[in-house]
Order: structure tokens, then sequence, then C-alpha cells
């Protein structure tokens, strides 16, 4: 007999036999994780970070909104139970709702709260969500909320049903504004006046052309030349309001710019202090409920030049870069703050068509029904069903009893109809007033007139709606930012000149630093340009330090201004043993630490004299005397050389020849009167 073998086949063994040299697919990791990065993308800007074009609420402001709705009873909710009944419907944890939630309450127009909700102002945070209350405005009752027209879907959990978008019927991204960083996308709409949202939209309805300028509620002073509508690539400048103080010497500041704090403007101005960009002697916040910062300066201080120079180099003046864009058909869209008002505007005007269908329709409901009791009642059909002994009999007898009545409402009676006036309880037929049915059915028809109106002329409608919010909720919402137009103040004309430039002509070196081995040029700031010039005839402007070379006994140092205008007169010999030159030039533009050579270039070439004029007239007065070494040809030792003889040019011009003979020196003649 054969030996069985002990090895299993596959069909004793449960799990596959694999092949002894299976090969193994290998992909690299940017295909197995593109995907995702995509879905992830795509689901922080969709569901976390861009706000809806429709209602202009980012996800998580939505329900909070909702959620908020559900608990309404007109009372305040504790915060920390307005989160825990959010968290049903948003999966991203307490805290992130809460923030949500103080943001939207600091906004002062969707929710009314009660308690320490922070203060926008001063930067101080909300009390922890326990100790809090809300409960949501009028004004969102009156325009976020329309549960008959609004579109669910399944919450994350499957448990709820969530809005996929709120009814409002108001431009409230605009009057909101909203930041949000998601993948590879920023969102940043500012936030613009309420009444002048409510007149843009009925501008808009009109078919009028619309132009939206941003309005803060810290207020301060605005140019919005480069708004751009709101579009990537637009710019907002904003400034504190800053006016002189009651006392000598002080500055207050009554407002500040949007997204900055009183606390974090403070630290910007002694910053710039201790940096020496300005000059103060102290500040302080007197903020409560509005702003009041007082910067005193010392005495003899410019305070228009102290002005300037907070716009300079503080958080004075901010400069706001907008970048709107909204969620439309599920992808991002980047529109003007033009046409999502204008977007908003027809909105609100489908929104509002669409209560008035279902208005209409109810109506008309109430309509038949009531006019169907008053035939079943008046013409006491209900006496034929008392001796029915079946239901299927009792709907017949109705039905025959109601037959000559049909032709008198508006659309055909159905089963469930004649099954809805069995239900009339006998208290209410005998108490049953033919002459209040008629009112009541007039009334309906009245109603039904009006709704049908509104409908044929649903543009009007819709003006009168954001009339009846502007007339409602528009007092104490005026703008509170000043539209102005103002030039960038120039740093190196205000910044405060506290140091001193001094020369060590000796070994050929310059600074701020040099105070012990030099001697001083000029005040200066470590904003100023220094141009200096070489005793081999080359220029060069740098930024002003504690110490840099600028050669041995250099004949000119001093400060350089952007688009100086000034004359500079040179005498300078050409090589050697060359021709002795003058030229008159002007600087022009420059490149900072580059070397400009002022002479023909020929080697060892020397300036002999270099003066700086501030005016051409100034330089057209002025003479030179050239002082040539004695030689036995030479009667005449000294000539004289008017530089207005000659033009003023370049700087790189060679000049024109003055002698040719050698030069012991030259000087500057005196004037009339002097020694």
């Amino acid at each position: 007999m054969a030996k069985k073998s002990s090895k299993k086949t596959s069909a004793d063994d449960n799990s596959p036999i694999l092949p002894s040299a299976a090969p193994v697919e290998h992909k690299p990791v940017d295909d197995l994780y593109s995907d995702w990065f995509l879905d992830y993308a795509s689901y922080v800007i969709l569901e976390r970070a861009v706000p809806h074009i429709h209602d202009g609420l980012k996800p998580v402001q939505r329900r909070i909104l909702h959620s908020m709705d559900e608990l309404e009873d007109g009372r305040y909710n504790k915060v920390a139970n307005v989160v825990g009944n959010t968290m049903k419907y948003h999966p991203h944890g307490d805290a992130s709702i809460g923030d949500a939630m103080v943001q939207l309450g600091q906004k002062d127009l969707l929710i009314d709260t009660q308690g320490n909700w922070g203060n926008t102002l001063t930067g101080d945070n909300a009390a922890a969500p326990r100790y809090i209350e809300a409960r949501l405005s009028k004004f969102a009752l009156d325009v976020v909320y329309s549960p008959k027209v609004t579109e669910w879907v399944a919450s994350y959990d499957g448990r709820n049903k969530e809005p996929v978008t709120l009814p409002v019927k108001f431009p409230l991204l605009l009057a909101q504004g909203v930041e949000g960083i998601a993948v590879g996308l920023s969102c940043r709409i500012l936030p613009h006046n309420f009444i002048e949202l409510c007149d843009a939209s009925i501008a808009a309805l009109r078919g009028e052309e619309v132009n939206l300028l941003p309005d803060f509620a810290t207020g301060g002073i605005m140019d919005a030349k480069d708004y751009n509508g709101g579009l990537r690539g637009g710019r907002v400048r904003v400034r504190a309001k800053i006016e002189e103080g009651p006392k000598k010497n002080t500055l207050v500041i009554t407002e500040i710019p949007f997204g900055t704090t009183t606390g974090g403007l403070m630290d910007s101005i002694v910053a710039a202090n201790e940096k020496g960009k300005i000059k103060i002697a102290r500040v302080d916040d007197n903020t409560a409920e509005k702003v009041e910062i007082v910067v005193q300066l010392p005495s003899g201080t410019d305070v228009e030049q102290t002005i300037q120079a907070l716009y300079a180099f503080t958080d004075c003046e901010v400069s706001l870069s907008p970048n709107a864009v909204v969620i439309q058909d599920d992808k991002p869209r980047f529109m003007s703050v033009n046409e999502l008002l204008k977007a908003s505007a027809e909105n609100t005007k489908k929104i509002l068509g669409h209560e008035l269908e279902i208005l209409l329709g109810e109506l008309n409901e109430k309509w038949h029904f009531s006019s169907l009791e008053k035939i079943f009642i008046e013409n006491r059909i209900y006496r034929k069903i008392e001796e029915c002994e079946t239901w299927e009999a009792v709907i017949a007898a109705i039905w025959k009893g109601l037959k000559p009545f049909l032709g008198q409402l508006k659309r055909e009676v159905n089963d469930d109809d004649v099954a809805r006036l069995t239900e009339i309880k006998i208290k209410r037929i005998s108490k049953f007033n033919s002459f209040e049915a008629d009112n009541h059915i007039k009334e309906l028809e009245e109603e039904i007139e009006q709704a049908e109106k509104f409908l044929k002329g649903l543009t009007k409608y819709t003006i009168r709606h954001f009339e009846e919010l502007k007339k409602t909720y528009g007092p104490g919402r005026e703008r509170r930012t000043v539209v102005s137009s103002f030039e960038r103040v120039a740093a190196a004309e205000v910044i405060m000149q506290n140091e001193t430039l001094y020369l060590n002509a000796k070994d050929g070196f310059a600074g701020t630093g040099l105070k012990r081995e030099g001697e001083p040029v000029c005040k200066c700031s470590p904003l100023d340009d220094v141009i200096f010039f070489t005793k081999d005839g080359t220029m060069s402007v740098t930024k002003a330090g504690e110490k840099f070379f600028v050669g041995k006994n250099p004949p000119y140092i001093g400060l350089f201004k952007k688009d100086d205008q000034a004359v500079y007169s040179l005498v300078y010999r050409d090589g050697r043993q060359g021709n002795v030159m003058a030229k008159r030039f002007r600087v022009g533009g420059i490149t900072r630490d580059k070397e400009y050579v002022l002479t023909k270039g020929t080697p060892g070439s020397t300036v002999l004299y270099l003066i700086r004029h501030e005016t051409e007239e100034e330089s057209n007065a002025f003479n030179a005397v050239v002082h040539l070494k004695p030689a036995l040809y030479l009667r005449n030792l000294q000539i004289k050389f008017p530089f207005n003889s000659i033009a003023i040019k370049n700087r790189e011009s060679q000049g024109n020849i003055i002698t040719k003979h050698s030069v012991d020196r030259v000087v500057r003649e005196p004037k009339a009167g002097e020694a």
C-alpha cells in the first residue's frame, strides 16, 4: 500500500497559495498621496474656510445659527449649551465652535449677546462659554430663517438634518466680512456699511451701477482708490484718527485701523520710539467703550511731524489686501464685491418669490376648505350622513351633497377634502356663523390678491423689503470710516534725525559710531543715505551706519536725498601729468554701494577741488581761482575760472580743460567784502 503524503494541498488549506516568485508592485509616493491631498484641499476649501455665495456663511457659522434657531425661545441660552447642541452638526470639536460663535457675536448683527464677549478694540478675550449667554437678534430672525424654502441635508452622522444654505435675505457676507485660509487659497472680504448695502441692493435691483467701499466698526480714515472691487491684487490703506490733545504736547488717538488693537498699536509706538524713529515721552491707554490712546511728546517736539512719523513707523497706518472668493456650484469663484452684491440682491428676490408662492398656495388652500366647509354646513350636507352605516356610504353621501356646488370652487375637490369634512366637530357646526365665514373668506381673497400682486411686481416687493430693513435696523449703523485720499508717508522724510555722522579723515572711515575718533559732519537717521567722493575721483552712495570706509581725506561727504537737484562743481587732474579739467554735474539716479568714476578714468587722476551747490543759481555765481606752480616761462600764476561758462551735464561727462600746466591748488574766489 502506498504511503500517504503528509503535505497539505490547496484544498486542505483555507488560505490561498501564492506563487513562490510573486511580483511586488511598487508605486511612487506621489501617486499614493496626490488624491488624498486633493481631497483634503477640497474639503478645507468647501467645508471650512470659504463662505458660500448664497448665505455668506462658512459651515461652522451656518451650523451655529441653525442650532440657535433650534434652541430659540426668546430667552438667552448659555453659549456652552449652544456649542454642545451644534456639535450634532459640526464634527470639529467645541473649541472651534466657541471661537466662531464669539466672532459672530462680536460683529453685533446676528447674535444678541449678554456677558463678557471680549473687546475687539483692546483685543481682550471673551469669558468662557459657560459664563456668557446669547440668543438670536431680531434682525437674524427676520432675514436668516425660512424653513419652508430651506434645502435640507443629513448631518455628518445621519441622525439630524441641517441646511445646505440658509435663506438669507440680505448681503450678510459683505456686512460682516470674512477671513479664511484654506489649502492653497485664502479668502478676505472686508466688512461694508449696513445702510449702504441696503441702498446698493435697491440700486442693483433697479439695474443701476453700484460701487461699494469698506466700512469698519473701528472707524479710522481710509484711502480706497486701489480697492479694485475687493478682488485679489487690490489694496486699502487705513489710518488711525489722531488729534492734538487738550494739553500741550499731547496727541490723542480716538479711532484705530481695522485689524489692530489698542494694545498692539501701543506696542508698535513704543518699539518705534526705542528704535529712534519717533520721539515720545509716554503713551497711555484709556480705552473703554471708545478708543482713547494718549501720546505725550517731549517739549519742543514738532506735532505735525510726529503724526506723520506715527503713520510711517507704527500700526497707526496699515495696508489691507482683500481677496474676494466664495463657493458657488461647489467650487471656489473669485468675484468683486459689486458682483457679490448683485448676486445677493437677485438671490433675495428669488427667496422672497419662493416664499410668496408658498404663501399663495397656503392661502388658496385655506380659501378652498373655508368655502367647502361653508357649503357643507350651510346646506346641511352633514345631516345626510347621520343614517349612513358604512364609511363608503358617508363619503358617497357627502359627494352627492357637494355636487351642485362644485362649480363655485377654484379647484377640484378630492377624496382628502371630503374626508377632512368628516373631521369637523359638531361644536363648530353648531356655532357656525355664516356672516363670519363670509368675512373670513373675503379676508383670504384680499390676501390672495395682495400675494398675487407682489408676485407680479416681485422687484418692487424686494426693493420694499430692503427699504424696510434700512428703516428698521439702519439707525445707529451709519458709516464710521471716513473715505479720503492720502499719499504714503516717506519714512526718510519724517524719521527723527537723532544721530550724528562722524568722519575720521585720517583713517578714511565715517559712521555714527565714530564719536571718539572722528569729527561731526551732520545729523542723520538710520534711514538716511550718505554720499561721498574720494581723492581719486570716484563717487558712492551708501546707507548710514556705525562705520564704513570712505577713503582718506575725502573731498566731500554728506547726506543724499532721492531726486537731489544739487549741482556739484569739480576740478580734477587727468592722470599724473595730464590736463586740469573742470565739470559741473548732477548726481541723478544711483545704485547704492556702487562706485561711479567722475574723471576720464586715467590712472593717477586726482580731485583738486569739489564743492556742492544747492541750486543752479548758486553754482552760476561760483568762480574758482587756479594757482599754478611757478615756472620760468609763466608770468601769470593765477587763472580765474567762472563755472557758469560750462554747462551742467550728467556725472559721466569728462569736463572742459582749464589748463595744461601743473597746478599747485584750487580755491574759491573771495566774494566782495571778504578778505
